[in-house]
């Protein structure tokens, strides 16, 4: 007999500040397909904090006895990128479908690792690039489809990292170290990029430059320097499938003029989406749009049909529209929410800009 509800298992929940407790718990309570039935953290007292506050009958402080818990239908990974593998790895050899935040791996190899374990043993896995979930990009990608812009001849992106400034908060310092995988390559303009390339079509070569011009930044608590060692400032040049022109630049910190800028030139139209950060996945985007004998843009309204989840919070909003995808996969055995190996596509492209950027030479993807 069918289950009428999903059960998650989220391991690592921080009330009040990790992106577990500000997103995902937020996203799946709005949804009546899932039903949050247990949680971990390495501390057994959080985490039966954190369940009590929540509302959640299980907790644990190994994330093994959430995994093997028969409750638990898909475990969701919500911790620091260098503890994905162990943790994903533990999921799946559990037999439990799971969703993991991105970046997948701290690198190309970790996510070839877990893609291929979960494609041996058979599971559904997912992956959180969740601005492909919002519903501003899924309308750009159907305009460009239905015509829109004509043939895309170029597309450009700006946009700020908001972290990796001169400033940073102390629970976010982890990402200002180059070794940990979570970089603004890896966060803000891979998420970005990657709804660019589900409008678009894939990134096929790239040129780039990169530079780490703040080599110390400040905590906000306590105001002590801790050095930088991650990009700030990142441009990459490139060709899409179709042979439409790339141009990508990202800046770290805030901006006093963009956020996020991205345009797409068409030989009939063209079509422009900002936010107030670079973080596709985050920031709520605005479009507007301009066809035919139009002289300027005008905003353009995301119908309807296109918003699946209810608005629950900025942080949260496109997780719970990626969570609709999962919960329609997992009962039509699909996979409309970004999977493991979409994941290795993100990745092998962040490793072909850091080869570019590296070598100073242009680089292809197969």
């Amino acid at each position: 007999m069918r289950k009428e509800t999903i059960g998650v298992g989220i391991i690592g929940i921080q009330p009040g500040r990790s992106f577990a407790a500000l997103a995902h718990v937020p996203a799946l309570k709005s949804l009546p397909q899932f039903e949050i039935v247990a949680l971990s953290t390495t501390n057994i007292d959080r985490a039966k904090a954190a369940a009590q506050q929540y509302e959640i009958p299980h907790s644990f402080g190994d994330h093994e006895a959430l995994v093997r818990h028969p409750d638990v239908d898909l475990v969701v990974v919500t911790v620091k990128v260098p503890h994905h593998l162990e943790l994903v790895t533990a999921a799946i050899d559990a037999g439990k479908a799971v969703y993991c935040e991105w970046p997948l791996g701290n690198g190309l190899e970790e996510a070839e690792k877990m893609a291929a374990l979960a494609q041996r043993k058979g599971v559904y896995a997912a992956v959180g690039l969740q601005a492909r979930s919002a519903p501003a990009v899924n309308y750009v990608r159907d305009l460009v489809k239905q015509g829109y812009v004509g043939e895309v001849l170029s597309t450009t992106l700006v946009g700020t990292g908001v972290n990796w400034g001169a400033m940073v908060e102390a629970p976010n310092a982890y990402t200002v170290d180059k070794k940990n995988g979570a970089t603004m390559i890896t966060i803000p303009l891979a998420h970005t990029v990657d709804a660019l390339c589900y409008a678009l079509g894939e990134v096929t070569e790239v040129v780039a430059a990169t530079a780490s011009r703040r080599t110390v930044v400040t905590l906000l608590e306590g105001g002590m320097s801790v050095p930088m060692t991650a990009e700030d400032q990142i441009v990459v040049g490139g060709r899409l499938q179709g042979g439409a022109v790339l141009a990508v630049h990202y800046r770290g910190g805030t901006s006093r003029a963009t956020g996020l800028l991205w345009e797409i030139n068409g030989t009939e139209g063209d079509l422009q989406l900002t936010a107030a950060g670079g973080h596709a996945q985050l920031f709520e985007l605005s479009l507007a749009g301009a066809r035919g004998n139009e002289k300027g843009l005008t905003p353009l309204v995301i119908p309807e049909p296109y918003h699946r989840a209810p608005k629950v919070g900025q942080m949260a909003n496109n997780v719970a529209e990626a969570y609709v995808r999962v919960a329609a996969d997992f009962q039509n055995k699909t996979q409309t929410c970004p999977g493991f190996e979409q994941a290795v596509t993100r990745h092998r492209m962040i490793t072909a800009i850091e080869r570019a950027a590296d070598t100073g030479m242009r680089v292809f993807l197969s």
